[in-house]
């Protein structure tokens, strides 16, 4: 099984939306849920793609 490499934050972020979602067990999301997992997910591809800050 080959290894892969994946940065901190982005593991992290993956973490915590597993957490969320485990904790809701496979149901429908409530609106402030569904925000919430939104930024989550906002959170973990920020972390896949950094963005670069003009100098």
């Amino acid at each position: 099984m080959a290894t892969t490499c994946v940065p901190d934050a982005t593991a992290e972020a993956n973490a915590r939306i597993r957490a969320f979602m485990a904790a809701r067990a496979g149901r429908a999301l409530r609106p402030e849920e569904q925000a919430e997992y939104e930024q989550l997910l906002t959170a973990w591809a920020d972390s896949r793609h950094p963005r670069s800050t003009p100098s």
